[in-house]
């Protein structure tokens, strides 16, 4: 995430991540794909995605995700950066997507419109 390649966080069992690598490519944009769950984030990262999203940083955890519910989570314990973070480093898979990062901005692409967006930008 050193340059203004944007990075697309993906994993390609979702479809809404599938179809923001399909906005991406489909707009002869190059970019570093990250599956997610083979690489997971390191915290530096999550931090900076965090920084940079314009949604609060709970927005970046999956709340519903089966897995959330497994680990008998606290919905409304999530909300702050430091929290957030700490979770999504021992959980990568609680991580929303898609993520896409270019330049000094982020978004979570769901709606994937916010892709689009991002790149218009």
């Amino acid at each position: 995430m050193a340059d203004d390649t944007p990075t697309l966080f993906h994993n390609p069992s979702c479809s809404k991540s599938r179809s923001a690598k399909e906005i991406l490519e489909g707009a002869g944009v190059e970019y570093e794909l990250v599956e997610y769950l083979k690489k997971p984030p390191t915290k530096a990262e999550l931090e900076h995605i965090v920084d940079l999203i314009e949604d609060p940083p709970g927005d970046l955890v999956r709340r519903k995700d089966p897995k959330f519910k497994a680990l008998d989570l606290d919905p409304t314990g999530y909300r702050d950066k430091a929290s957030v973070v700490a979770l999504l480093v021992d959980h990568p898979e609680l991580m929303e997507r898609p993520v896409v990062v270019a330049g000094d901005r982020a978004v979570i692409g769901r709606p994937t419109e916010r892709v689009q967006e991002l790149l218009a930008d």
